[in-house]
């Protein structure tokens, strides 16, 4: 291991060790891994190398990222049971010039994690918060999916109860984007189901399982087919559901335009197949485009 100062701030990478540069004050948002502890950026090891503090959802859980890359700043935790109560205190600490980071057990800070009612305060005390940005579950999930990218919303966790569940559902029933939504394990077949009966069960879907990890999985087909395979539990880790949005008045059905595509590509270039696909249904080029490719790459 590389020999460094005394009680200068460090992380290590493969028994090297490298030294962290100064950092402003202020408050620094860091992304962690969401599964693979090598999903981490230099900047994020650096950050929370020469902080003062690392605030973190779960110190336990924290603890294996840091002692993994030699990490020894001291830890304190913030969650949602205690956050509004060490508001006041961090902002004293920012005041006097502290540089602190936050990070939660995985993922990226605040989304659907404790923090924002913290970096509410910073920047309504007019001290500086800074993004350090990484891994993210919803970001990996979309672009796995194989669902559209270009607009989506993301809901997070539903309701637990049944009806709450379903009348949050029944509110989006008519959006046309890709919905994004959080799950526990041990709720992901109801809340599938829930998704069948107020989208309709032929709604194209995806679950991402396990994402970054070992056993890395993503499942795709209509929520009626999901919410069969996943319905008897026993699901492993937390889980990301896509599901399409709804179809626009007018629009094709996917499996007719798809078919089209199919056909088109087996006479001409690809271009050429995606240009007359996208003209004769009204599509957007992107999608056509990417359907190509998917098809190209599964004919290989």
């Amino acid at each position: 291991m590389t020999a460094l100062p005394d009680q200068a701030p460090a992380y290590f990478v493969g028994g090297t060790g490298f030294a962290a540069p100064p950092l402003a004050p202020g408050l620094y948002l860091v992304a962690t891994p969401i599964g693979n502890l090598g999903d981490i950026s230099v900047r994020a090891l650096a950050t929370l190398a020469a902080a003062d503090a690392v605030y973190c959802e779960d110190t336990r859980t924290s603890a294996r990222l840091l002692d993994h890359y030699g990490i020894r700043t001291p830890r304190k935790a913030l969650h949602e049971h205690n956050e509004r109560a060490r508001i006041e205190a961090i902002l004293a600490d920012l005041g006097r010039g502290a540089r602190l980071a936050l990070i939660s057990d995985a993922g990226t800070p605040l989304i659907s994690d404790p923090g924002f009612p913290l970096v509410r305060a910073v920047r309504e005390a007019g001290l500086p918060v800074f993004a350090v940005p990484g891994a993210s579950a919803l970001l990996a999930a979309l672009a796995v999916a194989g669902l559209p990218t270009d607009a989506f919303t993301f809901f997070g966790f539903l309701p637990p109860r049944a009806g709450a569940r379903a009348a949050a559902l029944a509110a989006l029933a008519a959006r046309h984007e890709t919905l994004v939504f959080y799950e526990s394990p041990r709720r992901l077949g109801p809340a599938l189901a829930a998704m069948a009966e107020a989208f309709g069960s032929a709604r194209e879907a995806a679950v991402a399982l396990e994402l970054t990890k070992k056993f890395e999985r993503v499942a795709r087909g209509t929520l009626a087919e999901l919410a069969a395979a996943y319905g008897e539990g026993g699901t492993r880790g937390e889980a990301v559901i896509l599901v399409a949005g709804a179809a626009r008045a007018g629009a094709p059905a996917p499996a007719d335009w798809q078919a089209a595509l199919a056909a088109a590509l087996e006479g001409q270039p690809l271009r050429a197949a995606v240009d007359a696909v996208t003209q004769q249904f009204g599509l957007k080029r992107k999608e056509v485009y990417d359907a190509a490719l998917a098809l190209k790459a599964a004919r290989r």
